[in-house]
């Protein structure tokens, strides 16, 4: 169990900032960032990663881009396009989810 920076899961102040509003749950990471049991804190409120799980692009639903603070899927895709140089949406890509929860 180690601390984290939040940058390590969270990259950006907004999703910091939603995260503390609990609009923000879980990030998918295109690599594992954390492991369960790791914390970080934001703003004296600490988060603990209770899950860490191998997925694809594909297996995402409208659940999980609400969990990452976007209103649907298509809007999740529209974020990933913004925030990423030659992205290209790809079902079978793999990606890690990395769910937290505030203690």
């Amino acid at each position: 169990m180690s601390e984290l920076e939040p940058t390590t899961l969270l990259p950006s102040d907004r999703m910091q900032s939603q995260a503390l509003d609990g609009e923000v749950t879980q990030i998918h990471r295109g690599q594992q960032y954390a492991e369960v049991g790791d914390t970080f804190e934001i703003e004296g409120t600490t988060f603990e990663v209770v899950a860490v799980d191998d997925r694809t692009l594909g297996d995402m639903t409208d659940e999980d881009a609400r969990a990452e603070g976007a209103r649907d899927l298509d809007h999740y895709k529209q974020i990933l396009e913004r925030a990423h140089d030659n992205f290209e949406w790809d079902d079978d890509s793999e990606i890690v989810m990395h769910r937290f929860e505030k203690q």
